[in-house]
């Protein structure tokens, strides 16, 4: 009998690596256009839930018509909470897509690592002791407070030989002790507490046409920054080393990437109160059509999270009637038990 090699041993008793999982282009698009209709779809129906159900039709009649009965609502009420929706949406889901590229952790979420928490005890200070009432003065103190966190999270965490787990750990410390700083302040001042209650749970309820224009430029800034460091963090995804081989710069991207996530959480944050569980949610229900190529990931997570946003803003105005649930509440019930799914995916893998 001839024996085999040890080299042809070993190849035969490893297992052939399995084939790269790569959505084709026009998959790619049909999801897109798919993504894109599901938005269309949900901005309509919010604009015809509310208090007063409106028929489609009906909620066309008062965009469009200043005589129409349903011009006022439509127009001054569920317009603007539909727009911050979507900018609040779009902002959350393609931060958490970058943070979780940048990080090489599927649990990476600008809730989860403190950046929310960072925003929300910079407007809390703002409110209760400088006398802060307005979102366009917030959202200066949301990217300032947002901005720390996420300088201190990956200082804390390591620095360039941060690990995934060392920045969750990280963020979660800082987390906790942010939101207990949070409900301090909020508890020492009464008006303040009387006028954030609503907003640190995480609510659409308050947005007007100046909300949106105010947020608009912030995040618009910081989609083009994240777009635009696509294709880095493709390169980034294969190891620092490689990076670098391709072209790319791992700490120019990582610096770009505190920039972009500064920008959108710091903006989201401002205007609807610390959101959790969307920039965590919608990357992975993404990823199963794109892949994992961010030049796909991103424009579909800046569709699909405004849908999620705005689907649970129309639940928790259904659910709660004659009230309404916020809409940080139903986000929270939606991405708790998937929250729970990945973590204990990801311990099944690695054990």
């Amino acid at each position: 009998m001839i024996e085999s090699s040890p080299s042809a041993k070993a190849a035969a008793a490893t297992p052939p690596a399995p084939p790269a999982r790569r959505g084709r282009p026009a998959a790619r698009l049909a999801g897109l256009l798919v993504a894109a209709l599901l938005l269309v779809t949900v901005c309509a129906v919010s604009l015809a839930v509310g208090a007063k159900q409106l028929t489609l039709a009906e909620a066309w009649g008062g965009l469009v018509d200043p005589d129409s009965p349903a011009h006022a609502v439509v127009r001054e009420m569920r317009l603007p909470r539909t727009l911050l929706g979507l900018l609040a949406g779009a902002a959350l889901g393609v931060a958490g897509a970058i943070m979780q590229a940048v990080t090489r952790n599927p649990l990476a979420d600008p809730g989860l690592l403190g950046i929310n928490a960072g925003a929300s005890a910079a407007v809390a200070t703002a409110s209760a002791f400088l006398g802060v009432t307005t979102v366009g003065g917030y959202v200066w103190f949301a990217l300032a407070g947002a901005a720390a966190v996420t300088a201190c999270v990956y200082a804390v965490g390591g620095g360039r030989a941060a690990t995934p787990a060392r920045l969750a750990l990280a963020g979660a410390a800082l987390n906790a002790a942010l939101y207990s700083y949070v409900s301090a302040a909020m508890l020492l001042d009464a008006a303040s507490l009387e006028r954030m209650r609503f907003w640190t749970v995480g609510s659409l309820a308050a947005a007007e046409p100046g909300t949106v224009v105010r947020v608009l430029p912030f995040v618009a800034v910081g989609l083009v920054i994240a777009l635009a460091v696509a294709r880095p963090l493709n390169a980034l995804a294969l190891g620092d080393d490689q990076a670098r081989a391709l072209g790319a710069r791992p700490a120019a991207t990582r610096a770009t990437v505190i920039v972009a996530v500064t920008l959108l959480c710091g903006a989201a944050t401002a205007a609807c109160g610390p959101l959790v569980f969307v920039g965590l949610l919608v990357p992975h229900l993404v990823r199963a059509v794109t892949g994992p190529d961010m030049r796909w990931l991103l424009p579909a997570c800046a569709l699909l999270s405004p849908v999620l946003l705005l689907a649970a803003d129309v639940a928790g105005r259904v659910l709660g009637r004659p009230g309404e649930l916020q809409v940080g509440i139903m986000t929270a019930v939606l991405g708790g038990p998937l929250f729970l799914h990945l973590v204990t995916r990801t311990r099944a893998v690695r054990s």
